[in-house]
């Protein structure tokens, strides 16, 4: 969009190198930094991007004056609410500091995943039954406010995602298949998709070269994304590694019903 963002990192979550960039470091609970931050530098849009390894403790909040009456409500959803809930809450704070929050997509709509096999691997028969499966799954999960993904070999369930995140699924599922666990004859698919209730603002179910490097290790054959509701990073070099190593990536649309990729 031709513009110069400023970009706020989390101290001790941030690992990325934004010299190039005017940039800043807050604690994550630091609500009156952030709020000071985004005056000073003229900020009005906010888009939330990577992970953060942990929830703020209630000592750590600084608050403004504005989310003071709101602390109690901030801190029960902090204690027991799900990633969605804990997101809500993120973005109305953020709200209140008079910026909106948008999604990545709305300033690199490219980053969006596309119906249909994004790479030169195309899934076969047992992949297209692995991804119904693991898309059931995920929805059901997604429904509880826990996780994105979930992992199909030969149509059994073999690992939804948690706290942890997609790649200690992955590597979880990776240790399984070395203790026997699971079947070397059958590869198996992982799917993320959004959760039903989720606000699409904010994380959004991304893949990467990582993930592909993880998928390899887990014996995996695909990966199968939301189209529309997913982001891939890196695409070239992603599907690049893909392509290398045997790997489907597709976009699937979860209304197709029977025809979830588009092409059948």
């Amino acid at each position: 969009m031709g513009e110069n963002p400023f970009i706020v990192r989390l101290r001790d979550d941030s690992s990325f190198d934004w010299s190039g960039f005017d940039n800043a470091v807050i604690s994550v609970g630091d609500v009156a930094g952030l709020g000071r931050l985004l005056r000073e530098n003229r900020v009005d849009r906010v888009v939330l991007s990577g992970a953060v390894a942990r929830r703020p403790e209630w000592r750590e909040i600084r608050p403004t004056v504005g989310i003071v009456l709101k602390l109690p409500s901030i801190v029960r959803t902090l204690l027991s609410g799900g990633d969605d809930a804990v997101l809500q809450m993120v973005i109305k704070v953020i709200g209140t500091l008079g910026a909106k929050v948008i999604g990545a997509h709305e300033i690199a709509p490219g980053l969006l995943a596309t119906t249909g096999t994004l790479g030169a691997q195309k899934p076969t028969d047992e992949d297209l039954r692995d991804i119904y499966k693991a898309a059931e799954a995920a929805l059901a999960l997604g429904t509880l406010d826990v996780g994105q993904g979930a992992v199909s070999v030969g149509g059994r369930i073999v690992a939804l995602e948690g706290v942890e995140g997609t790649d200690a699924m992955l590597a979880r599922v990776a240790a399984l298949r070395a203790e026997g666990r699971i079947s070397p004859r059958r590869k198996g698919v992982l799917v993320k998709l959004c959760k039903p209730q989720q606000d699409i603002r904010a994380d959004l179910p991304t893949i990467g070269i990582e993930t592909v490097e993880n998928a390899q290790k887990a014996g995996l054959a695909g990966i199968a994304v939301e189209a529309g509701r997913a982001l891939v990073l890196d695409r070239d070099e992603m599907l690049k590694a893909a392509d290398q190593a045997g790997i489907f990536v597709c976009g699937i649309d979860t209304s197709l019903g029977g025809d979830m990729i588009g092409e059948r």
